[in-house]
């Protein structure tokens, strides 16, 4: 069993242990069905370099430092299994799922069929993603100024603020910020700027 989940593993490693217990004779017979289970949250870091493991190589690819230790990581796999057409294949297609899914499908990547073409599609879009979290977050910036901006207009004009008034310009959107900007200039009461 391999888990990757964010909290740690509590569930039952043996089906034994899920049965109730019977004493005497019917206890002899209990069914024991154990599995292995490698829990990524207790990995450790492994020199994928040194001991040439899959395993952890699956790990890492899960939880990379960096997107260039992703690249690392998929060169080493690509000269492990160069003998093996069909599982560097296996590999390319799995690790681009797992990409996009780590980048919440806002990545675009091509449809690849081998580990070196994806390490070629990699390099270009992780820039562009990260390009587009940068804007992402000086949107988000500005959006946060301009109601910080609009609350202390709004306080200086026409008194203190209302927590209901300030929690409402706090989860209102860039253009709701921005109408309610527009419409203080001609406001004559708190009202007039936040309700229509």
């Amino acid at each position: 069993m391999l888990y990757n989940g964010g909290s740690k593993w509590t569930a039952a490693t043996d089906v034994a242990d899920l049965i109730p217990r019977t004493p005497g004779l019917v206890a002899d017979y209990l069914p024991r069905l154990k599995y292995l289970l490698i829990d990524e949250n207790e990995a450790g870091p492994v020199d994928l370099g040194q001991v040439q493991n899959l395993m952890a190589a699956i790990i890492q690819v899960e939880r990379p430092d960096s997107d260039r230790a992703l690249l690392r990581l998929i060169d080493l796999l690509s000269d492990w299994l160069s003998g093996n057409p069909e599982l560097r294949r296996t590999f390319a297609i799995w690790i681009r799922a797992v990409v996009l899914r780590q980048s919440r499908h806002t990545l675009v990547l091509p449809k690849v069929r081998d580990l070196k073409e994806l390490k070629m599609t990699l390099p270009n879009r992780f820039d562009a993603w990260a390009q587009q979290y940068e804007e992402k977050g000086l949107e988000k910036g500005i959006a946060k100024g301009e109601a910080l901006v609009l609350q202390r207009l709004l306080a200086k004009r026409f008194g203190p603020l209302s927590s209901d008034a300030v929690q409402m310009i706090s989860s209102a959107s860039a253009e709701q910020v921005d109408a309610w900007l527009d419409r203080l200039l001609d406001a004559h009461s708190l009202d007039d700027v936040l309700h229509f």
